[in-house]
């Protein structure tokens, strides 16, 4: 199996597991018991909390765990409109489901939710954003990179007007984070979700970043884990395996850039030698050095991917609607058609793969549209 299919999660680094594997066997205690076990596990989790802030570029008592990038971002979102209980937010139209979904929930509650439109390359305009703020706006949160088309947003410059005009500012970076250079010093950013599965680590934890001075209310009830803000027993495995995670990042996070930038270049070269009709999807440049997001006309990319599944590991878009017939709404809103989007695949290279691995990927590609090009596709009855 090829695996292609790194934005959907990661494999665990083996280095990552060890650790975990050695949490589990030696740290088993509750964090917040007094005793000796007890006591072992909160060094587990504290240290790890250092590592993780030291990696981010921030302070320690600023990253608070969770079981996720989902749990993160509901509570960045509905823990500012709970502190505020009334007010408006900005976001954009090609959110995670994480960030859209939870929007739709606070504006059934009575919040004003903008939702900022993208260009056809899958870009927030910073003017759209500018024009959208208004005196009742209390956040504004808008994904550092896209999960299907890996487009990297104008974080820097929103951030900066965040900040001019005392708006909360909130980046999802659950794709970004141990897949390019990123730091929080000096940055405009208030909170940040971070996801280690993502970047080669544990599944079940994740954290949210949440600047000193920030106020958000808890979403969950319970004791006083994570200083109140979010109760419930730390996942003492998963941090240790986050940790783990971060640490790696830091030390290999030049070649990763670089190695994963090669594979994905090769891989478009390769399909656009022998596929001359592909078209990319996204901007040619400011995207994940991983991410590859492509239409291919005259197939259905579920019929793609269904093909080469013995072989390679791929996603019609986002894995978290993987099977489902209904066309991107990320693609849609970038201008696609119908008929485009649901002729789109997704490819993303790791850290472990190989040009041996890239090329023969391209071949079975290949072969595989070709094959399915004999056959007329189904054409949807809304498409453009």
């Amino acid at each position: 199996m090829i695996y292609l299919d790194n934005n959907a999660t990661t494999p665990i680094d083996p280095e990552v597991s060890d650790a975990m594997f050695s949490t589990c066997k030696r740290d088993f205690g509750n964090p917040s018991s007094s005793h000796y076990s007890g006591k072992k596990a909160r060094e587990v989790v504290e240290n790890s909390r250092e590592t993780i802030a030291d990696f981010l570029g921030c302070r320690r008592e600023e990253i608070y765990f969770t079981s996720g990038g989902t749990e993160a971002n509901n509570l960045a979102l509905i823990g500012t409109a709970l502190f505020h209980k009334k007010g408006h937010i900005i976001t954009s139209a090609i959110e995670h489901p994480s960030i859209k979904n939870t929007c739709k929930h606070l504006e059934s509650l009575g919040f004003e939710v903008t939702y900022a439109p993208v260009d056809s390359v899958g870009m927030v305009k910073l003017n759209d954003i500018k024009n959208s703020i208004k005196k009742s706006t209390i956040l504004i949160t808008i994904m550092h990179s896209n999960n299907e088309t890996g487009v990297i947003q104008p974080i820097k410059e929103i951030g900066a007007l965040a900040e001019e005009r005392g708006v909360t500012f909130h980046v999802d970076a659950a794709q970004s984070i141990g897949k390019v250079l990123f730091s929080l010093s000096n940055s405009p950013i208030d909170m940040l979700t971070v996801v280690p599965h993502k970047f080669y680590g544990p599944k079940g934890v994740g954290a949210l970043y949440v600047r000193n001075g920030i106020r958000i209310s808890p979403i969950l009830y319970g004791a006083g884990h994570e200083t109140g803000l979010r109760p419930g027993t730390e996942n003492v495995p998963g941090i240790s395996g986050f940790c783990k995670t971060c640490h790696i990042s830091k030390r290999d996070i030049d070649l990763r850039v670089s190695h994963t930038t090669n594979l994905r270049d090769l891989l478009l070269n390769n399909l656009t030698a022998g596929i001359p009709d592909l078209k990319l999807n996204g901007h040619a440049t400011e995207r994940l050095p991983n991410t590859l997001n492509v239409c291919i006309p005259g197939v259905l990319s579920l019929e793609l991917v269904d093909k080469i599944s013995a072989e390679i590991a791929a996603s019609t878009g986002s894995a978290c609607h993987s099977g489902s017939l209904s066309p991107s709404t990320v693609l849609k809103n970038m201008g696609l058609s119908d008929e485009e989007a649901l002729s789109s695949v997704r490819l993303s290279v790791g850290k472990d793969n190989t040009e041996d691995e890239i090329n023969r990927a391209a071949e079975i590609i290949v072969q595989s549209v070709n094959d399915l090009r004999k056959f007329k596709p189904v054409k949807p009855a809304n498409s453009k």
